[in-house]
C-alpha cells in the first residue's frame, strides 16, 4: 500500500527574476509530521501554497493522494496560516460554527466537534468570549481549531508559534503531538529549530528555494559530526579569523570557523578544552564578551550546509 500522501515533482515558482522555489522534489508520508525548516524568504510558504492549491506552479506538479489536481482535494486540507485569521466580533464558538458551516460540516455533529476542539485546546472557558479579547496564544489555538473543524487528513501549520510565551507554546506543541499520534499528516513550516526538532518526524531544510537536505532530526544532527558546540563572541570581531585558525590546532577540536561575527567551535570534550581555548584567546590579545556551550541543533546543520546562521 502506498503511504505517500503528497508528492512534488520538479516543483518551481518564478516571480520575475526571483526563483522562489527551485525544482523541489519531495515525498510526504501519511501520518508523519513533515518539517520545513528555513529562514524567512527561503521559499517554505510558497512551496506549501503550491502544494495545497493556493498558488499555481511555474513548472512541475503536485500529486496529493494520487490526484494531480490539488483543487479537487482542498476539502481534505486544513491550513493554520502564519497570520492570525479570525473574526474579531464573533465569539470563539461562533468562529468555529461559521467555518464548520463553510466546510458543510453536518449540523448534528458540528456542536459536539466545536466543544471537543475548544476543550482539547484549553479554550472551553472562553467559548462565549469575543475573539478580540483573547491573548495572542489563545488566538493561535483558535486558529488551529478552525483549521481542524472539518477533520482534514492533511494539516498545514505555517509558523504556528511566533511570539508566543513559553506556556502558550507548550500547550500548542503538546496538542500538535497528539494529532501526529493518529493518521493525520502534518506539514510544519518554521524557522524555529527547537520547534522543528521536537515536533517533526522528518525535516527538509530549504534555503533560497532549494532543498538542501532531508532526514530525521536526529540523523541530521548526527551527520554533521560529534561533539559539543562552543560559541565565543570577542569584543573585537576583527580578531576572529586569526583566533579561529589557532583554535583549529588544539587536540579534540573537530571544527573551528567564524559564523555571524562569532567564533564557532565543535569540540569532542568542550568543558575539558575550555581553559585551553580561553588561554589561547587571551594570550593572542582577544577579549571575550560572551560564551555559550550547547549540544548540536538543527541550526548547526544549517550552518554546516550554508556557512551562515539561520536568518529570521
Amino acid at each position: 500500500m502506498n503511504d505517500i500522501v503528497i508528492e512534488t515533482q520538479n516543483l518551481s515558482k518564478q516571480y520575475g527574476n526571483l526563483l522562489a522555489v527551485n525544482d523541489l522534489n519531495l515525498e510526504i508520508k501519511k501520518g508523519e509530521v513533515f518539517g520545513f525548516l528555513g529562514p524567512n524568504g527561503s521559499g517554505k510558504t510558497t512551496a506549501i501554497n503550491m502544494m495545497v492549491g493556493l498558488l499555481k506552479p511555474t513548472n512541475g506538479k503536485v500529486i496529493i493522494g494520487g490526484n494531480n489536481a490539488p483543487d479537487d482535494v482542498k476539502g481534505g486540507i486544513g491550513v493554520m496560516p502564519q497570520e492570525i485569521v479570525i473574526w474579531d466580533n464573533l465569539t470563539c464558538m461562533e468562529n468555529l460554527m461559521v467555518i464548520g458551516d463553510m466546510y458543510d460540516v453536518p449540523k448534528d455533529v458540528i456542536r459536539e466537534r466545536v466543544h471537543k476542539l475548544l476543550t482539547d485546546l484549553q479554550l472551553i472557558d472562553k467559548k462565549d468570549a469575543l475573539s478580540h479579547t483573547l491573548s495572542g496564544g489563545m488566538k493561535r489555538r483558535l486558529n488551529l481549531a478552525m483549521a481542524l473543524i472539518h477533520e482534514p487528513d492533511i494539516l498545514v501549520l505555517d509558523e504556528p508559534s511566533p511570539g508566543l510565551d513559553p506556556q502558550s507554546r507548550r500547550v500548542l506543541w503538546n496538542y500538535i503531538k497528539t494529532l501526529s499520534d493518529g493518521k493525520k499528516t502534518i506539514i510544519l513550516t518554521t524557522h524555529d529549530m527547537e520547534e522543528a526538532d521536537r515536533l517533526s518526524d522528518r525535516v527538509a531544510i530549504i534555503d533560497h528555494g532549494k532543498l538542501l537536505i532531508l532526514d530525521t532530526p536526529e540523523n541530521l544532527k548526527n551527520k554533521i559530526g560529534k561533539g559539543d558546540i562552543v560559541e565565543i563572541k570577542l569584543r573585537d570581531e576583527g580578531m576572529n579569523k586569526k583566533i579561529v585558525q589557532e583554535i583549529a590546532s588544539i587536540d579534540e577540536i573537530e571544527e573551528s570557523k567564524e559564523v555571524g561575527g562569532k567564533i564557532y567551535i565543535r569540540a569532542l570534550n568542550a568543558v575539558k578544552n575550555l581553559s585551553t581555548i580561553f588561554n589561547l584567546i587571551t594570550s593572542s590579545g582577544g577579549d571575550i564578551v560572551d560564551v555559550k556551550i550547547r549540544k548540536n541543533t538543527l541550526e548547526d546543520v544549517f550552518i554546516t550546509l550554508t556557512g551562515k546562521e539561520l536568518r529570521e
